[in-house]
Protein backbone atom coordinates (compact mmCIF):
# COMPACT_ATOMS: atom_id res chain seq x y z
CA UNK A 1 0.00 0.00 0.00
CA UNK A 2 0.66 3.28 -0.18
CA UNK A 3 0.23 6.01 1.43
CA UNK A 4 0.84 10.24 1.09
CA UNK A 5 1.21 12.58 4.40
CA UNK A 6 1.80 16.26 4.71
CA UNK A 7 4.62 17.37 6.83
CA UNK A 8 5.01 20.29 8.34
CA UNK A 9 8.55 21.56 10.05
CA UNK A 10 10.73 20.92 6.81
CA UNK A 11 12.73 24.03 5.86
CA UNK A 12 16.03 22.41 3.89
CA UNK A 13 17.66 19.73 2.62
CA UNK A 14 18.56 18.59 5.94
CA UNK A 15 14.97 18.38 7.70
CA UNK A 16 14.19 16.17 4.33
CA UNK A 17 16.39 13.58 4.98
CA UNK A 18 16.07 13.15 8.54
CA UNK A 19 12.50 12.82 7.75
CA UNK A 20 13.55 10.06 5.39
CA UNK A 21 15.87 8.59 8.31
CA UNK A 22 13.57 8.57 10.91
CA UNK A 23 10.36 7.43 9.05
CA UNK A 24 12.40 4.66 7.07
CA UNK A 25 13.54 3.14 10.38
CA UNK A 26 9.53 2.01 10.90
CA UNK A 27 8.83 -0.94 10.73
CA UNK A 28 6.88 -2.21 7.93
CA UNK A 29 8.13 0.76 5.97
CA UNK A 30 9.35 -0.57 2.66
CA UNK A 31 10.04 2.82 0.61
CA UNK A 32 9.78 6.50 1.25
CA UNK A 33 9.85 9.36 -0.69
CA UNK A 34 10.00 12.97 0.76
CA UNK A 35 8.75 16.18 -1.64
CA UNK A 36 10.09 19.45 0.06
CA UNK A 37 8.97 21.65 -1.86
CA UNK A 38 5.21 20.20 -1.38
CA UNK A 39 6.08 19.25 2.22
CA UNK A 40 4.75 15.82 1.44
CA UNK A 41 5.72 12.58 2.09
CA UNK A 42 4.94 9.23 0.11
CA UNK A 43 5.15 5.90 2.00
CA UNK A 44 4.75 2.41 0.40
CA UNK A 45 4.50 0.08 3.11
CA UNK A 46 4.03 -3.82 3.58
CA UNK A 47 1.51 -2.99 6.65
CA UNK A 48 -0.94 -0.45 8.02
CA UNK A 49 1.10 1.98 10.03
CA UNK A 50 -0.99 4.96 12.42
CA UNK A 51 -0.34 8.32 11.63
CA UNK A 52 0.64 8.23 15.54
CA UNK A 53 3.84 5.88 15.20
CA UNK A 54 4.22 7.53 12.44
CA UNK A 55 4.19 10.65 14.30
CA UNK A 56 6.36 9.25 16.80
CA UNK A 57 9.06 8.22 15.01
CA UNK A 58 9.67 11.92 14.29
CA UNK A 59 10.89 14.91 16.28
CA UNK A 60 8.49 17.13 17.68
CA UNK A 61 9.37 19.94 15.16
CA UNK A 62 7.78 17.76 12.08
CA UNK A 63 3.87 17.36 12.20
CA UNK A 64 2.93 15.06 9.94
CA UNK A 65 -0.39 14.08 8.80
CA UNK A 66 -2.39 11.25 5.88
CA UNK A 67 -3.21 13.13 2.70
CA UNK A 68 -4.79 10.18 1.01
CA UNK A 69 -4.54 6.72 1.27
CA UNK A 70 -4.73 4.15 -1.94
CA UNK A 71 -3.69 1.09 -3.15
CA UNK A 72 -0.51 0.87 -4.94
CA UNK A 73 -1.49 0.44 -8.35
CA UNK A 74 1.00 2.14 -10.55
CA UNK A 75 4.17 1.94 -10.74
CA UNK A 76 6.56 4.99 -9.65
CA UNK A 77 8.60 6.67 -12.08
CA UNK A 78 12.14 5.61 -10.81
CA UNK A 79 10.76 1.99 -10.78
CA UNK A 80 9.86 2.09 -14.62
CA UNK A 81 13.35 2.15 -15.14
CA UNK A 82 15.50 -0.75 -14.74
CA UNK A 83 18.60 -0.70 -12.28
CA UNK A 84 20.84 0.20 -14.83
CA UNK A 85 19.01 3.50 -16.38
CA UNK A 86 18.57 4.67 -13.21
CA UNK A 87 22.16 4.03 -12.47
CA UNK A 88 23.61 5.34 -15.94
CA UNK A 89 25.10 9.22 -14.22
CA UNK A 90 27.43 7.12 -12.28
CA UNK A 91 28.22 4.53 -14.97
CA UNK A 92 28.99 7.38 -17.14
CA UNK A 93 31.14 8.91 -14.19
CA UNK A 94 33.09 5.64 -14.28
CA UNK A 95 33.63 5.65 -17.54
CA UNK A 96 35.14 8.97 -17.78
CA UNK A 97 37.79 8.36 -14.52
CA UNK A 98 38.85 5.41 -16.57
CA UNK A 99 39.86 6.67 -19.56
CA UNK A 100 41.15 9.74 -17.99
CA UNK A 101 43.01 7.03 -15.85
CA UNK A 102 44.36 5.33 -18.74
CA UNK A 103 45.56 8.24 -20.97
CA UNK A 104 47.56 9.51 -18.13
CA UNK A 105 49.61 6.25 -18.03
CA UNK A 106 49.42 4.73 -21.33
CA UNK A 107 52.90 5.96 -22.50
CA UNK A 108 54.10 4.12 -19.66
CA UNK A 109 52.10 1.54 -19.52
CA UNK A 110 52.33 1.56 -15.96
CA UNK A 111 49.44 -0.40 -14.12
CA UNK A 112 49.85 0.93 -10.72
CA UNK A 113 50.05 4.02 -11.99
CA UNK A 114 46.69 3.64 -13.40
CA UNK A 115 45.21 2.41 -10.30
CA UNK A 116 46.77 5.35 -8.51
CA UNK A 117 45.06 7.88 -10.62
CA UNK A 118 41.68 5.75 -10.97
CA UNK A 119 41.10 6.12 -7.40
CA UNK A 120 42.93 9.52 -7.10
CA UNK A 121 40.21 10.93 -9.44
CA UNK A 122 37.34 8.77 -8.07
CA UNK A 123 37.98 10.59 -4.70
CA UNK A 124 38.28 14.22 -6.44
CA UNK A 125 35.31 14.02 -8.63
CA UNK A 126 33.23 12.07 -5.90
CA UNK A 127 33.93 14.79 -3.21
CA UNK A 128 33.32 17.28 -5.53
CA UNK A 129 29.73 16.10 -5.76
CA UNK A 130 29.32 16.10 -1.83
CA UNK A 131 30.64 19.78 -1.68
CA UNK A 132 27.68 21.06 -3.59
CA UNK A 133 25.23 20.19 -1.09
CA UNK A 134 27.66 20.33 2.14
CA UNK A 135 24.36 20.68 4.53
CA UNK A 136 22.20 17.51 3.02
CA UNK A 137 25.19 15.16 2.65
CA UNK A 138 25.94 14.35 6.30
CA UNK A 139 22.10 13.49 7.02
CA UNK A 140 21.74 11.44 3.99
CA UNK A 141 25.24 9.64 4.46
CA UNK A 142 24.54 8.85 7.80
CA UNK A 143 21.70 6.65 6.50
CA UNK A 144 23.64 3.93 5.87
CA UNK A 145 27.16 4.53 6.83
CA UNK A 146 27.71 3.02 10.87
CA UNK A 147 30.27 5.27 11.86
CA UNK A 148 28.25 8.23 10.12
CA UNK A 149 25.70 7.01 12.40
CA UNK A 150 27.31 7.55 15.93
CA UNK A 151 29.54 9.99 14.99
CA UNK A 152 27.81 13.03 13.55
CA UNK A 153 30.69 15.31 12.55
CA UNK A 154 32.29 12.35 10.46
CA UNK A 155 29.90 13.35 7.69
CA UNK A 156 30.99 16.48 7.88
CA UNK A 157 34.21 15.77 7.30
CA UNK A 158 34.10 12.80 5.17
CA UNK A 159 33.82 14.94 1.93
CA UNK A 160 37.22 16.31 3.05
CA UNK A 161 38.87 13.22 3.21
CA UNK A 162 37.81 11.92 -0.02
CA UNK A 163 39.64 15.29 -1.42
CA UNK A 164 42.58 14.97 0.57
CA UNK A 165 43.15 11.05 -0.24
CA UNK A 166 42.69 11.94 -4.17
CA UNK A 167 45.67 14.89 -3.65
CA UNK A 168 47.63 11.95 -2.19
CA UNK A 169 47.09 9.52 -4.78
CA UNK A 170 47.67 12.02 -7.58
CA UNK A 171 50.42 13.70 -6.48
CA UNK A 172 51.56 10.28 -4.86
CA UNK A 173 52.50 11.69 -1.81
CA UNK A 174 52.13 9.03 1.13
CA UNK A 175 50.40 6.41 -1.06
CA UNK A 176 50.71 3.77 1.81
CA UNK A 177 48.35 6.25 4.38
CA UNK A 178 46.11 6.81 1.54
CA UNK A 179 45.81 3.03 0.90
CA UNK A 180 45.11 2.53 4.31
CA UNK A 181 42.57 4.90 4.84
CA UNK A 182 40.37 3.71 2.25
CA UNK A 183 40.67 0.33 2.93
CA UNK A 184 39.07 1.75 6.66
CA UNK A 185 36.73 4.30 5.50
CA UNK A 186 35.56 2.30 2.39
CA UNK A 187 35.21 -1.15 4.50
CA UNK A 188 32.78 0.38 7.33
CA UNK A 189 30.73 2.13 4.30
CA UNK A 190 30.61 -0.83 2.50
CA UNK A 191 29.79 -2.78 5.91
CA UNK A 192 26.37 -0.30 5.85
CA UNK A 193 25.96 -0.70 2.15
CA UNK A 194 25.84 -4.69 2.93
CA UNK A 195 22.86 -4.21 5.25
CA UNK A 196 20.92 -2.07 3.54
CA UNK A 197 20.99 -4.30 0.52
CA UNK A 198 20.04 -7.68 2.74
CA UNK A 199 17.22 -5.67 4.31
CA UNK A 200 15.95 -4.69 0.85
CA UNK A 201 15.55 -0.93 1.95
CA UNK A 202 15.12 1.51 -0.71
CA UNK A 203 16.94 4.70 0.07
CA UNK A 204 18.55 7.48 -1.46
CA UNK A 205 22.87 6.77 -2.20
CA UNK A 206 25.01 9.83 -1.27
CA UNK A 207 28.06 8.39 -2.94
CA UNK A 208 27.68 11.17 -5.45
CA UNK A 209 26.10 13.86 -3.06
CA UNK A 210 22.46 14.51 -3.07
CA UNK A 211 22.78 16.54 -6.42
CA UNK A 212 22.44 13.23 -7.81
CA UNK A 213 19.39 11.15 -6.81
CA UNK A 214 20.90 7.44 -6.82
CA UNK A 215 19.12 3.91 -5.37
CA UNK A 216 21.17 2.23 -3.22
CA UNK A 217 21.55 -0.78 -5.41
CA UNK A 218 24.17 -3.62 -5.92
CA UNK A 219 26.41 -1.58 -8.17
CA UNK A 220 27.06 1.22 -4.81
CA UNK A 221 28.28 -2.29 -3.65
CA UNK A 222 30.47 -2.50 -6.70
CA UNK A 223 31.31 0.70 -6.25
CA UNK A 224 33.39 0.52 -2.65
CA UNK A 225 34.53 -2.98 -3.74
CA UNK A 226 36.36 -2.30 -7.23
CA UNK A 227 38.41 0.54 -4.75
CA UNK A 228 38.88 -1.87 -2.01
CA UNK A 229 40.36 -4.13 -4.46
CA UNK A 230 42.62 -1.73 -5.65
CA UNK A 231 43.81 -0.29 -2.20
CA UNK A 232 44.17 -3.79 -1.30
CA UNK A 233 46.40 -5.04 -4.52
CA UNK A 234 48.64 -2.02 -4.19
CA UNK A 235 49.22 -2.38 -0.60
CA UNK A 236 49.93 -6.03 -1.70
CA UNK A 237 52.45 -5.35 -4.44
Amino acid sequence: MKHTYSIEGMTCENCKASVEEKLGRVGGVEAIEVDLKKAEAEIRMSKHISTLELQNSLPSKYTISEKQHSVLTTVPETENKSELQQLFPLFLIFGYITVAAILLNYKNGSWSGFMLDFMGLFYIVFSFFKFLDLKGFPESFKMYDPLAKRVSVYGWVYPFIELALGFLFLMRIQTTTALLVTLVILGITTIGVTKVLLDKKSIQCACLGTALKLPMTKATFIENAVMLVMALVMLLN
